[in-house]
């Protein structure tokens, strides 16, 4: 059996000798141009170089020698004594570079001339001897020679550079052998490989490629195919494990339908069975499963779909749940959906959960609806809340005959007091305000939270809302030893807000900061300008609150940590922040153990009309 790899060991071994062929001959063959390019570079352009070096520095010389003739006998003198030096060098590198037959006769003739010129020239520049004689000795004895130097190494220049020519007839011969029989090697490779291809193609690619198509139909479901494993080699071996797999697919796709079918009756009939109304919705938003509840109460059937009318609030939350891929509840406006049940008022507080389609994974396949039934809380709320009215409209009838008769008593109209009963009746008289005010708090917040309180929101000057607030608590802040600081700039843009509520939200608020700071201390107020609204901030010197406190501090009855006034109830801040959020702002607090609290709140700035009375 010829396995894969001895395939491919054979086709790619071909391939090699291909290359390994293809690669000896291409650097043979640029071995063999270089050489000749070597030649044309080394042995005849220096040649070439020395004699025109040697017929330049020749012409220089003459033309020293003819200035000396002339009259200029310094200007020749420093031509022929700077040329002679060049033509010697040029003649000695040419000595050294002879390598054409014929070439050396020649360049030795050079040199016997030239030795005959150089020692003919002291004459003709002697100065002392008439010009004349000079002129006679360059006439025939210098200028002959001149001329048959320049000959001669014409000749030489002329020899190099005929057989420079040659050298780069025959470079180009060779180039064009070498491109023929690259083309040739080319074309066996590209042949070589092409057959090479086809074995590959029919041993390897077409098994291979009924292998992808195979796998293709088991993507799309198909498991029923069997491959022909007949061949010896690994596809074959892989063939037959590929029908191996396939077999036992087929045999855990048909346990798992059993299991499957098993599991969705159970899921179905526990889900029909749950007491609140849940539905799972496609994507379409249909209906695909759902409560016995969700069915009668709401429609809810499989197969139904929930954009229709009634469920207007629906594709909203859908939309905000896929997108954001998190549980989604509609807004403040659209909290509770009402429906009448066996002649009953219920309310539900619907949400939208998105169903990814498997673990790890942020792609949802579907939503959840779910439809809580708060019936039972909103009643238990308003039972509370009409509980907190009777009793306090009933303990404020019997409390106000109290502290009339204890203002009477404490007037003696009735009879002398001694002094240990006016001790107690005032302080029945103290004990019997505090429950007025806790009552007044706890009735104030009771409407704010049912929403009966009425707001008036007006333009308002934020300096003057603190001056306002601040003069009823100034007596209290002297006789505590307390320093109240005014920092509000009078600058600041106009609020909207109801100056009466506004007025108990700063009394709260200084109360607070006085009864949590000793004596000494210091409360400052100050305001600032924002983009859309002005933030308040009251700052005091006092303990701070611990961590453990801070975050309920806003809640009803809620006290943390007493003062030096432990008459407080913890209903204060709760109506802060009532009261803050009523007119459209936001409450926060920040506080350090030791380095005192600093609560903030905002309220929007006056820019356009608003009604005249606002209901929370």
């Amino acid at each position: 059996m010829i396995g894969i790899g001895k395939k491919l060991m054979l086709g790619f071994g071909g391939l090699l000798a291909v290359v390994v062929l293809l690669g000896v001959l291409t650097m043979s063959q640029i071995e063999a141009l270089g050489s000749a390019i070597d030649v044309i570079l080394r042995e005849n352009y220096r040649s070439v170089v020395a004699c025109q070096e040697m017929q330049d520095s020749l012409e220089r010389v003459d033309s020293g020698l003819l200035f000396t003739l002339a009259g200029h006998e310094a200007q020749g003198r420093g031509l022929i004594e700077a040329h002679l030096p060049r033509f010697r060098t040029a003649l000695h590198a040419e000595l050294g570079n002879i390598t054409l037959a014929g070439e050396q006769e020649q360049v030795d003739r050079i040199g016997l001339l030239f030795a005959r010129y150089a020692a003919a020239i002291p004459a003709a520049i002697d100065g002392t001897r008439p010009l004349q004689a000079r002129q006679a000795d360059y006439f025939a004895t210098l200028l002959p020679l001149f001329d048959q130097i320049k000959e001669t190494a014409r000749q030489v220049l002329l020899m190099n550079q005929m057989n420079m020519h040659e050298a780069n007839d025959a470079a180009r011969r060779l180039a064009a052998t070498t491109h023929r029989r690259m083309l040739v090697a080319i074309l066996v490779a590209a042949l070589l490989t092409l057959l090479f291809g086809g074995l590959v193609h029919g041993w390897i690619l077409r098994p291979l490629r009924r292998l992808i198509e195979s796998t293709h139909e088991i993507r799309r479901g198909n498991l029923d195919l069997v491959l022909e494993s007949n061949a010896r080699d690994e596809i074959g071996h892989l063939s037959r494990e590929f029908n191996a797999m396939a077999a036992a697919l087929r045999q855990t796709r048909h346990q798992e339908r059993l299991h499957l079918a098993r599991s969705r009756r159970a899921t179905g009939e526990v889900f029909k069975a749950l007491p609140s109304a849940v539905a799972v919705l496609d994507l379409d938003g249909r209906v695909e499963m759902a409560t016995e509840t969700a069915s009668r109460h709401f429609g809810l059937r499989p197969g139904v779909s929930a954009n229709g009318p009634g469920f207007e609030w629906l594709p909203e939350l859908r939309r905000k749940a896929l997108e954001e891929n998190r549980a989604a509840a509609p807004g403040p406006e659209n909290e509770l959906i009402q429906r009448f049940i066996e002649n009953r008022e219920h309310f539900f507080q619907p949400s939208v959960v998105p169903i990814p389609s498997g673990p790890g994974s942020a792609e949802p396949t579907g939503t959840a609806l779910i439809l809580k039934d708060v019936t039972q809380e909103i009643e238990q709320r308003e039972m509370k809340r009409d509980v907190i009215s009777t009793v306090s409209h009933q303990l404020k009838t019997p409390l106000t005959s109290l502290r009339m008769s204890i203002h009477l008593l404490l007037e003696e109209r009735v009879g002398a007091l001694n002094a240990q009963q006016t001790e107690l009746l005032l302080a029945a008289r103290e004990e019997s305000e505090r429950l007025v005010a806790f009552i007044g708090d706890w009735l104030d917040l009771d409407r704010i939270a049912s929403g009966k309180a009425r707001l008036s929101l007006r333009p308002a000057d934020p300096r003057a809302l603190v001056q306002e607030a601040l003069e009823p608590v100034l007596a209290e802040s002297r006789d505590k030893g307390v320093t109240l600081v005014n920092a509000t700039s009078e600058d600041l843009p106009e609020v909207l807000a109801d100056a009466s509520k506004m007025r108990q939200v700063f009394l709260n608020v200084f109360s607070n900061a006085l009864r949590f700071t000793p004596a000494g201390g210091t409360i400052s107020v100050q305001a600032f300008a924002e983009e859309r609204h002005v933030r308040f901030t009251v700052q005091d010197s006092g303990a701070g609150i611990p961590p453990e406190h801070l975050e309920h501090i806003f809640e009803p009855f809620y006290r943390g940590a007493e003062g030096d006034d432990p008459s407080g109830v913890g209903l204060g801040l709760a109506i802060v922040k009532q009261l803050v959020e009523a007119h459209g702002g936001g409450v926060n607090v920040e506080s350090q153990a030791g380095r005192g609290t600093t609560l903030s709140f905002t309220l929007a700035r006056a820019g356009k009309p608003v009604p005249a009375d606002t209901e929370t």
